[in-house]
């Protein structure tokens, strides 16, 4: 069974020994680490280097961005210009890494050095103040990197950090959550396909009950055993047809919309002329409030519309129903 792959990505210099920290504890966990210093990223020679590891990343299971004081070397697809100046913005390889995994939708956790993190709240009160000299951080695109992390709706797990133990023991307990979760969505999965097997059963011995009772009925009743099984086969025909109706794209937008009874839409697909004409008959017995949109429009610009009523139709065993001419959708500025 092939190990979990979690990727470290952070500078090198100042962050060093907090990597080669991470390589051990995450062996220790019986994962296994890509970190660039240990050669287990596949560089390719007709790509630059940060390129390989913005694509490795879509072979890993887990990715750490720790954050220091050094905002690291700027991506290959920059200017590469040496001695950036302190408000000088440019992408660095970390925050491309870690764009690239939030693309991928990886499981990531982010750790921020805590003097880091105080000088980023001091940042955030001065961002116009281009005098103040800051002590823990080499650029200001630090502090705009941690903005658009913590600006992200979800992915963005976050810790500060002063030693390593704060490390280990956070992620320990994140990776144990994450462990646990997946537990209880395989026993809600195998809770689900019990009671799918269930139904299943259930609906092969409504079968045979149908099949005995009907031969039942032949014998005791056979006058009569006809027009019964007739009328039971015409009630359940029906009944399955009303659960279509309600369970049909077409069925929980006039409900969810309009809030229209399957009697009625029933009634209405049953009697249509035209499809333009079904959507004026339903028009003149709904109330548009000031979120509802007008389902003539709805008919007139879009044809999966009429597609969806000649669905129902069928059903019922209607003829099909000519699509409206399209009309141009509305909108705004137009």
């Amino acid at each position: 069974m092939a190990n979990p792959r979690v990727f470290i990505s952070s500078t090198y210099y100042d962050l060093k020994h907090v990597r080669a920290s991470m390589d051990i504890f995450i062996e220790s966990l019986g994962y296994d680490t890509v970190l660039s210093e240990k050669g287990n990223i596949a560089y390719s020679p007709d790509m630059p280097l940060d390129e390989s590891c913005y694509k490795e990343i879509s072979s890993t299971d887990i990715f750490v961005l720790i954050v220091g004081g050094r905002y690291g070397s700027e991506a290959s697809d920059g200017d590469r210009k040496n001695d950036k100046e302190f408000f000088e913005r440019y992408e660095s390889v970390t925050k491309k890494e870690f764009e690239e995994a939030n693309k991928r939708d990886v499981p990531t956790y982010i750790l921020i050095e805590s003097s880091v993190y105080s000088e980023y709240q001091t940042y955030l009160r001065n961002k116009k103040n281009e005098n103040i000299s800051y002590a823990h951080v080499d650029s200001v695109n630090i502090f705009k990197f941690i903005e658009k992390i913590l600006s992200l709706p979800r992915n963005n797990a976050t810790k500060t950090f002063e030693k390593f133990s704060d490390i280990e023991n956070w992620l320990r307990e994140q990776w144990a959550g994450l462990f646990r979760e997946l537990l209880q969505r395989m026993s809600e999965q195998k809770k689900f396909n019990e009671l799918s097997d269930q139904v299943d059963g259930l609906k092969e011995i409504n079968t045979t009950l149908k099949t005995y009772l009907e031969s039942v009925m032949e014998v005791v009743s056979p006058e009569k055993s006809g027009e019964i099984i007739k009328a039971e086969h015409k009630r359940l025909g029906d009944l399955e047809r009303i659960e279509k109706v309600k369970s049909s794209a077409l069925g929980r937008f006039l409900y969810d919309e309009y809030k229209l009874s399957v009697d009625f839409i029933i009634n209405e697909i049953i009697i249509a002329k035209s499809s333009i004409g079904f959507a004026k008959s339903i028009a003149k017995h709904t109330k548009v409030g000031s979120g509802s949109r007008n389902i003539v429009d709805i008919f007139e610009e879009h044809p999966d519309a009429t597609d969806d009523l000649n669905e129902l139709r069928e059903l019922f065993g209607l003829n099909s129903l000519r699509r409206p001419p399209q009309k141009q959708s509305k909108t705004k500025g137009s």
